[in-house]
């Protein structure tokens, strides 16, 4: 695990919570590509997953993405389906290259309005269905999964990418080497946005347009002109720039206006813990009770897990923490994208003094902790 110079305590947390695992603690913020880099000569497996720290993954999801990469000719990389932390899916999921007209209509949000489109949503391969494997383009660095041979033909992350666009230049050069790219559906992860760099931050505008450029004259030079590319950019970064200006007053999720309840799903153990926790939140949550995790469960709760889709609809509460440990993963994962939207979600992690929750790509999220 490479790290790049947090300053949030997480060596002196993680080293000790996990000591079987090999650090590398950065002085300084490198970027991702560099980061990345810096441990492939150390990689001994036949394969080599990049995983974003803003991830959650279900128990047999290696193991199903291992088996079909294994199967594949000339096998280069595989990218997942990922929701966000409210069960939203993301459609940086599968993507195609970032043609000039690709990324205008992608930055202007013009794809937004027709996601389906080949050609008008083509930066996120609107053509190919969701919810199907496919051999796409582009894979997504939030989940990553290349074979060494690709990574060794190729060489690993362009370095001069600091952050967003090293994976899209990754993906084209092990398309160039021989290799191909497949879309993974028969798993789901989710992928926190906004947790990075939230997109409506200068830091976000500055990384993001710059890769973009990047990209484009690095790929793309003696086809269109330099010119050509840097017009389109700057039309783009207008539009995005007025479109966020528009969004930005719009209140998304769940505001401090309202009253904050919580349902708890739980063992009765573990939400007895989890109920200590929730009093160091510094947004107030009302707990309305626990869902059982077992049917067979007789401890004290509201109801059990089959009853959560009619609580919901009568409004009982508009927060639900998940318990991993009591749960598994794939069961939070299925209930997130099957109450999408409709729920505020937090996460507790089995041993941990913490809850983390985010529901809008746009503002960081929700985070309870005991020191």
């Amino acid at each position: 695990m490479v790290d790049n110079a947090s300053t949030d305590g997480s060596r002196e947390y993680l080293e000790n919570k996990f000591p079987d695992v090999h650090f590398k603690w950065n002085k300084e913020n490198a970027g991702f590509s560099k980061a990345s880099n810096s441990v492939l000569d150390e990689a001994k497996g036949s394969f080599i997953l990049f995983l974003n720290p803003d991830t959650i993954i279900a128990e047999d999801c290696l193991e199903k993405c291992l088996s079909f990469a294994s199967h594949q000719k000339n096998f280069g990389g595989l990218g997942i389906r990922m929701i966000d932390g409210s069960g939203k899916y993301l459609r940086e999921s599968k993507r195609s290259f970032p043609s000039p007209s690709a990324s205008f209509f992608k930055l202007s949000g013009i794809s937004s309005l027709f996601p389906r489109s080949g050609i008008f949503s083509s930066y996120y391969a609107g053509h190919l269905p969701e919810n199907e494997n496919s051999e796409v383009e582009v894979l997504a660095g939030a989940f990553m999964l290349v074979s060494k041979k690709a990574i060794e033909k190729t060489g690993g992350f362009d370095e001069d990418f600091f952050m967003y666009g090293e994976d899209i230049d990754l993906s084209y050069r092990i398309i160039q080497a021989g290799y191909k790219n497949f879309y993974f559906t028969e798993s789901t992860i989710i992928h926190f946005k906004g947790e990075s760099t939230q997109r409506n931050s200068p830091d976000y505008n500055k990384h993001f347009y710059v890769a973009m450029e990047l990209f484009l004259k690095k790929h793309t030079r003696g086809k269109i002109k330099d010119r050509f590319i840097r017009i389109a950019i700057a039309a783009a970064r207008k539009l995005a720039s007025a479109k966020r200006n528009v969004s930005n007053k719009i209140s998304t999720g769940f505001t401090g206006n309202e009253t904050n309840t919580a349902a708890i799903f739980a063992s009765h153990q573990r939400f007895n813990e989890i109920l200590q926790m929730v009093k160091f939140s510094k947004k107030p949550l009302v707990i309305r009770g626990r869902i059982a995790i077992v049917p067979d469960d007789k401890n004290i709760s509201i109801g059990k897990l089959k009853d959560l889709d009619k609580l919901v609809k009568k409004k009982m509460f508009n927060h639900f923490i998940l318990s991993e440990g009591d749960a598994s993963f794939e069961e939070i994962i299925s209930i997130v994208q099957k109450f999408k939207s409709r729920l505020f979600f937090l996460f507790h992690a089995s041993g941990s003094n913490s809850i983390v929750g985010s529901n809008n790509k746009n503002e960081k999220g929700f985070f309870i902790s005991i020191d």
